[in-house]
């Protein structure tokens, strides 16, 4: 469950803040719907419990604070607007993506996706969703972790009814597992038809919490639904004598012969049907969440609202009247139930407007859930059980919440709504997921893979280096006095970097860059999270990108040099171990680089741009002061530090060694080094200061 203490936000200059000291719980078992027009601050509540947003008060989920879970999304799935996701990938990547940092198997992405009927778009990109197929991705996502509490901000809005209704579905669906579900919404019909309780804000305060029946009867606008062939007729005559009598009355023409009358009663609209002699079917009281299209009545309350409908029929003498829907062929009652009604139906008299006749009135008993469309078709049999009557409910409500409830093992129908499968057919969904405790991404690795593979901007990228390198290889042979390693890597001396390393700097400046601007790790936490273990995975693929797009660039040149030039411009230098050494250390530096300025100033065009700051600004300070006028100069520094530090090495490690130690004592080396340096130590300064928050 969720219980919310005293949520109050920064004060904004000279207004008072969004939210103040707003209080309550969302039980477990139940769908709980946070009510409030636009400004009320259903957001930022829910910013404020999701620890989004800074501010006071606390807020438990199943008794433990959110910055005390050490993985949230096992705990709780959120949807705060649109997938966090990059546009290029596609469904099932992304989701694929999201197992990896969740630590679940890759198998469960087809699962959920199947859950929410979105099977048959897996290979769509994420930039080509519509709205509802957002929405249903965005669920997908939250449950692929398979967490307790679910929580949403405007699920249904801008979406289509069907969708709507869905996306309700498999909120109500995952309620009536045990799992937690609370969602915002703006609509009071909305959070009347699909909640089971319902907390109102107004100006940032909490003015009710009720339960959905109590808030329909006591906060929703009441109506009185008529239905009769004569429908013009009587709205006109209503509407008179309002007017004659002075009464604020308001009668909405609902199409076909129906009427919705507001600021009446049913004694005085059936007084008046009676006086004109107008023939009602239909005649009953309704507030905002009945009526036609209203859909299914939550499982949760559905027996205590037949019950009271019971009551009512037995203190009153009339039949209870509850919400129709369009009859059918299919649906018309036998001949002998009508007949059995019609006996059963008190007389017309003084005061008492036609009885509703059975025939357009209501579907036959047993037989109204399978006919009405609702979001919880799956969740209630189609026939009431064995030895109950014909108008017994046919599904109780959810258990009494619980502090650790347990979750029974779902099915795919449970969870899609609509037309529920037939038993021998239901796939049911693997157990309850049992994963350690960890810090996100749980697999580091495998999530870096799925990250950088499934999208095709390292593979344009690498095309892209490949073509300028072996076009600049070409023109610096023509123009001559090229050092063959220069040539070879397609660098000039006017230009800083040559194209491999400019590229293996953007993909790495892109590895931490895209988790800024598509956080799709940000979903429970709202920031990326700066972990070693990411941090170590994305340097490694990053150095593995590296090495390849420089072992391909140096064969294409080559590949190249031979096409125009023949064999002589081709061929590598003879000490060639030492040039291609410190190759391969330029381009990987970079690359890491890119990925450590990334990721501490959250940003690509920051990571690239301190990439090129290394031979643009740093090599000429360190040049400056390593070969600069003074007393004693550092010149000999590998050699000094081989004999002071180098003894005898194994199979010659010792040259080696010395090798790495001139690479560094250059000018480009020693200033790389200290960029890394720096950047590591930067990055894992703001690792420690968000941990210590």
């Amino acid at each position: 469950m969720i219980q919310a203490f005293g949520l109050t936000s920064n004060p904004r200059k000279e207004l008072p803040p969004a939210v103040d000291d707003v209080s309550f719980e969302a039980p477990a078992g139940r769908v709980t719907a946070l009510l409030g027009a636009a400004g009320a601050g259903k957001t930022t509540a829910l910013r404020l419990m999701l620890e989004l947003q800074h501010g006071r008060g606390l807020t438990y989920f199943r008794g433990r604070p959110l910055h005390r879970i050490a993985h949230p999304s096992h705990e709780v799935g959120v949807l705060l607007g649109d997938v966090p996701g990059h546009p290029a990938r596609t469904v099932r990547g992304h989701l694929r993506m999201l197992c990896a940092a969740a630590g679940v198997p890759a198998r469960r992405a087809d699962e959920v996706l199947e859950s929410v009927g979105l099977e048959g778009l897996r290979d769509e990109r994420l930039g080509t969703l519509s709205r509802g197929m957002d929405r249903r991705l965005g669920l997908a996502c939250a449950l692929v972790p398979d967490p307790h509490t679910l929580v949403f901000d405007d699920p249904a809005g801008a979406l289509s009814a069907p969708d709507a209704r869905r996306l309700h579905g498999a909120l109500r669906a995952h309620a009536a597992q045990g799992g937690t579900v609370l969602f915002s919404t703006a609509d009071p019909k909305e959070a009347a038809r699909n909640a089971d309780h319902v907390v109102t804000l107004e100006r940032g305060r909490v003015v009710a919490d009720q339960e959905a029946a109590e808030f329909s009867r006591t906060r929703l606008r009441p109506r009185v639904a008529v239905r009769t062939p004569h429908a013009a007729r009587l709205a006109a005559l209503v509407t008179k004598e309002a007017r004659t009598a002075r009464r604020s009355v308001e009668v909405v023409c609902e199409g076909g012969n129906r009427l919705a009358v507001y600021g009446s009663t049913c004694a005085d609209i059936g007084e008046t049907a009676f006086r004109h002699g107008i023939l009602v079917h239909q005649l009953a009281d309704e507030v905002g969440d009945m009526g036609a299209g209203a859909g299914a009545v939550p499982a949760a309350r559905h027996r205590d609202r037949q019950e009271s409908e019971g009551d009512r029929a037995q203190v009153t003498g009339a039949p209870s009247t509850s919400r129709t829907a369009p009859a059918g062929p299919s649906s018309a009652p036998s001949g002998a139930a009508r007949a059995h009604r019609r006996e059963a139906q008190p007389p017309a008299g003084p005061g008492r407007a036609p009885a509703p006749d059975a025939d357009t009135d209501g579907p036959a008993s047993g037989t109204a859930r399978r006919r009405t469309p609702g979001p919880r078709q799956a969740l209630v049999p189609d026939s009431a059980p064995d030895g109950a009557p014909d108008g017994a409910p046919e599904a109780p409500g959810p258990a009494a919440p619980d502090l650790t409830p347990h979750r029974a093992p779902r099915t795919f129908s449970a969870l899609t709504p609509g037309a529920a499968k037939a038993p021998d057919t239901a796939v049911p969904l693997p157990p309850p997921l049992s994963v350690r405790s960890a810090p996100s991404p749980l697999r580091p690795l495998r999530y870096e893979l799925r990250r950088a593979v499934g999208i095709g901007t390292g593979f344009v990228t690498g095309a892209v280096v490949l073509l300028v390198s072996a076009v600049t290889a070409v023109v610096l042979a023509r123009i001559g006095h090229t050092p063959q390693a220069r040539l070879l890597a397609a660098w000039p001396r006017e230009l800083p970097l040559p194209p491999a390393a400019l590229g293996a700097g953007l993909l790495g400046a892109l590895a931490f860059g895209d988790e800024f601007r598509h956080p799709a790790l940000a979903a429970d936490r709202g920031t990326v999270p700066r972990r070693m273990g990411l941090l170590t995975a994305k340097l490694l693929v990053s150095a593995a990108t590296a090495l390849i797009l420089a072992a391909l660039t140096v064969g294409c040149d080559a590949a190249v040099l031979r096409l125009f030039y023949g064999s002589e411009l081709a061929g590598f230098p003879a000490d060639w171990s030492a040039p291609g050494a410190g190759w391969l250390g330029l381009v990987v530096g970079c690359a890491w680089s890119g990925v450590l300025a990334a990721g501490v100033f959250r940003s690509t065009s920051a990571g690239l741009a301190a990439v090129v700051a290394v031979p643009v600004v740093v090599v000429p300070l360190v040049q400056k002061v390593w070969e600069g006028p003074s007393v004693r100069t550092a010149a000999g520094f590998p050699m000094r530090v081989r004999e002071v530090l180098l003894t005898q090495w194994p199979f010659g490690g010792e040259r080696y060694v010395a090798e790495v130690l001139r690479l560094i004592a250059q000018p480009v080396g020693g200033a790389m080094t200290l960029s890394l340096t720096a950047l590591l130590c930067a990055y894992l300064l703001m690792t420690l200061r968000s941990r210590v928050r």
